[in-house]
């Protein structure tokens, strides 16, 4: 059976929808809290630190074809250990940001369905959305590409007119900067660097489906600097709409887009926006339940977790590995609250940030014979510059986020050292793989 793959326009909106979800729609009210319209540099700082991040995700995306994203990456540059760290990591990482969106969904859903906040019926939403999108997921590639494209546009017309419409809303004074939180001693220009940053998370996500993309090495590349750019306008616009209308009230709100609409639109653009941020939030969840499997499926492919996370359905995919991520992925978010979910979620991710920066400044010494088919420009400077800023980004955090946002990686030595017996069986089957690993089609693929 030929499997339904994702061209490059699915996969630009696989990642528009994989990071455009709760983050944006929820945080812009904390984030000017802290640092008052400096949020606005805020954008811009991790605007900058995302794409430069994102620039050396595309130049690994267009080495391999292979799932399992900074896995893969990681195990190329460094070897067996720090690969499955990496990959531990990153699942880990996967399921914890899931079940963030889904109770994001649920708060939500609260600001217009007030029973949605009692414990009980939230934690009804929460298991039926997970469910549903696990199931959803298990039929087909076909079925959750189309769900994600028509999902995707959803979710941007809303925003576009938001944006459209309040930019002849603002009220210039809002925009002065020195204003509100940021002319207090509450200023924190690190903290709301760190908070934001959690909604430009999830543009490396897309590479870990690479077995379901379109030639992926050419069209991989493009498309994930091409989402970040898109994403980063889109926060830019929204977060200075959301300043220039509310001004010092933006703090005060839990909702703060659909309040600005309200102001924009009257009880129509509240509605309006509401909706979106539901459309927006559930396909953001919609898109984590889809590429979570994936990493999984990745490491158990070479054996270093059990093999039968990557069985695969009559459907063509990989259903164990989407009812295990699904069931985890509940328990988590019944367990849990959005913001703390959140932070631990983005602290978490420098733990592949980091090794995929580094892995590419080792690939392009190591084989200088298999440039990808995007290079970051400068040389060595992006990746430079993303591992220093994400080392002070992540030095932001409260050590207790610290902790359990890295804790994972103590957690994962033991599964690395009981898992390797059967890792060095397959590496002994085939000879093609190594402990270096190498960017070449030999290793991509079943």
């Amino acid at each position: 059976m030929v499997r339904e793959k994702f061209g490059f326009w699915s996969i630009v909106l696989l990642g528009i929808n994989a990071i455009i979800g709760s983050g944006i729609f929820l945080l812009p009210n904390k984030a000017y809290a802290l640092s008052g319209s400096y949020s606005l540099l805020v954008i811009l700082f991790d605007a900058f630190l995302a794409i430069s991040l994102a620039l050396c995700f595309a130049e690994l995306s267009g080495l391999f074809t292979r799932n399992g994203g900074p896995y893969i990456y990681a195990k190329a540059a460094f070897g067996n250990f720090i690969g499955f760290e990496v990959g531990f990591m990153k699942a880990a990482i996967s399921i914890i940001a899931w079940a963030a969106m889904s109770n994001g969904f649920a708060t939500a859903l609260a600001a217009i369905y007030p029973e949605a906040g009692i414990p009980l019926v939230k934690n009804f939403i929460i298991v039926l959305l997970m469910g549903s999108l696990g199931l959803m997921n298990i039929f087909g590639v076909k079925l959750s590409k189309a769900v994600n494209n028509l999902v995707t546009v959803g979710k941007l017309l809303p925003l576009v007119l938001f944006i459209a419409a309040g930019l002849f809303c603002l009220q210039g004074n809002n925009l002065e900067f020195g204003t509100a939180a940021a002319a207090t001693e509450d200023f924190s220009f690190g903290a709301a660097a760190l908070l934001i940053f959690y909604a430009f998370t999830g543009f490396e996500a897309i590479a870990e489906a690479a077995e379901d993309m379109e030639n992926p090495k050419k069209n991989l590349p493009r498309a994930i600097v091409m989402v970040m750019l898109v994403v980063s306008v889109f926060y830019f616009l929204i977060q200075t709409v959301s300043i220039g209308v509310l001004g010092a009230g933006l703090s005060e709100t839990k909702t703060p887009i659909a309040t600005a609409a309200a102001y924009i639109f009257g009880p129509v653009g509240l509605a309006l926006v509401t909706a979106g941020t539901l459309v927006s939030i559930g396909g953001i969840n919609m898109a984590s339940s889809f590429l979570t499997p994936r990493v999984i499926v990745a490491i158990a492919d070479d054996k270093m977790l059990p093999p039968v996370l990557s069985r695969y359905s009559r459907w063509g995919t990989p259903y164990v590995a989407i009812i295990f991520s699904t069931v985890v992925g509940i328990l988590i978010a019944l367990s849990g609250s959005f913001t703390t979910l959140a932070a631990i979620s983005v602290v978490s991710r420098f733990a592949q940030y980091l090794p995929s920066c580094l892995a590419v400044l080792v690939l392009r010494r190591r084989h200088p014979e298999a440039p990808s088919s995007l290079q970051a420009p400068f040389g060595p400077l992006f990746p430079v510059v993303s591992i220093a800023v994400s080392i002070w980004l992540l030095l932001q955090a409260d050590i207790d986020k610290i902790i359990f946002g890295l804790g994972g990686l103590a957690v994962g030595i033991p599964f690395y050292f009981l898992m390797k017996k059967q890792y060095l069986s397959k590496q002994g089957e085939n000879e093609q793989d190594n402990d270096e690993g190498v960017p070449v089609e030999s290793t991509a693929g079943r």
